[in-house]
């Protein structure tokens, strides 16, 4: 009788507590990680962002924030540098690809999704094949074509031979394509009996429905051309025609110890990314969860 109560007294733990209190640690553990992680990526930043509310005097002093902050920094950044026409640039050139690439990338993924034609598969492998070439093996012939006078005069120190590289990506229409496959032929058959033309099915049944993943797409082209380089270093040799990235290099080469003026066109250039980023930040996790179930 005994022996009987101390059994159910000191019953050993089921197996789905002991899965709980492990899924619990791991759970801990991954936050404790991941924390870490995001400081390690935030501090710097943080950093930069105090910086550019510091006077010249506090620049080498060991402190996060700032003793006496200051807007002078800004002020001067705003009124006696070329760092709004940079603002500008950036902003057009990224808008011309964005737009470009949402719409031509949506409609060549819909093709190869719902479209039979001869060598379609060839011409899809060779889109795909385009993402193993690098960046850099293709400037020459970019500039080559840029610089020729036959495709409509030079192209250099405009806003078409900046954006054109990006007007169209095979990554996009990789993208598209997966997400286009998951399109109901039902709903295209339906609109073909109402007398729907081939381009309203694309515009009026199949974009609406991927909304999602066009706004990753989007989201993603404006980011990489906002944050591009070396393409335009090349094509531009004109500062009012210079896009923010290659602005702040010349800027800081220039400025060359003014680390607090540094910082604060640094921090400038992030408010656009940190704003898309923010805004449409559902449409980045819906367009990559949502593509990556398409067959």
């Amino acid at each position: 009788m005994a022996t009987l109560q101390r059994s159910s007294v000191f019953k050993e733990p089921s197996r789905q507590t002991v899965r709980s209190r492990r899924g619990w640690g791991y759970r801990a553990l991954s936050y404790a990680v991941l924390t870490i992680l995001g400081l390690t990526m935030l501090i710097p930043f943080l950093w930069m962002i105090s910086t550019s509310f510091k006077p010249l005097s506090e620049i080498l002093i060991p402190r996060f924030m700032p003793i006496e902050p200051t807007l002078d920094n800004y002020r001067y950044v705003l009124t006696e540098t070329e760092l709004p026409r940079w603002y500008l640039n950036s902003i057009i050139v990224a808008l011309i690809s964005t737009i470009s690439v949402a719409f031509f990338d949506s409609l060549a993924g819909y093709v190869f999704a719902k479209y039979r034609f001869p060598g379609k598969r060839i011409i899809f492998v060779v889109f795909l094949s385009s993402l193993m070439v690098p960046t850099e093996m293709l400037i020459i012939p970019w500039f080559i074509m840029s610089a020729n006078p036959v495709v409509g005069g030079t192209w250099i120190d405009t806003y078409w031979g900046i954006a054109f590289p990006g007007v169209i990506t095979a990554a996009g229409i990789f993208l598209m394509r997966q997400f286009m496959q998951g399109v109901p032929d039902e709903l295209l058959d339906a609109a073909r009996i109402d007398g729907v033309n081939e381009f309203g099915l694309f515009w009026r049944v199949a974009v609406p429905l991927s909304l999602p993943a066009i706004g990753a797409l989007c989201i993603f082209n404006f980011l990489g051309n906002w944050n591009a380089f070396i393409w335009p270093l090349i094509i531009t040799s004109q500062r009012e025609m210079m896009t923010l990235p290659v602005g702040l290099q010349f800027f800081s080469t220039e400025s060359g110890s003014d680390w607090h003026l540094i910082m604060t066109g640094a921090s400038l250039s992030v408010v656009p990314l940190l704003i898309v980023v923010i805004i449409f930040q559902r449409y980045i996790i819906e367009g990559i969860a949502l593509t990556g179930l398409k067959g």
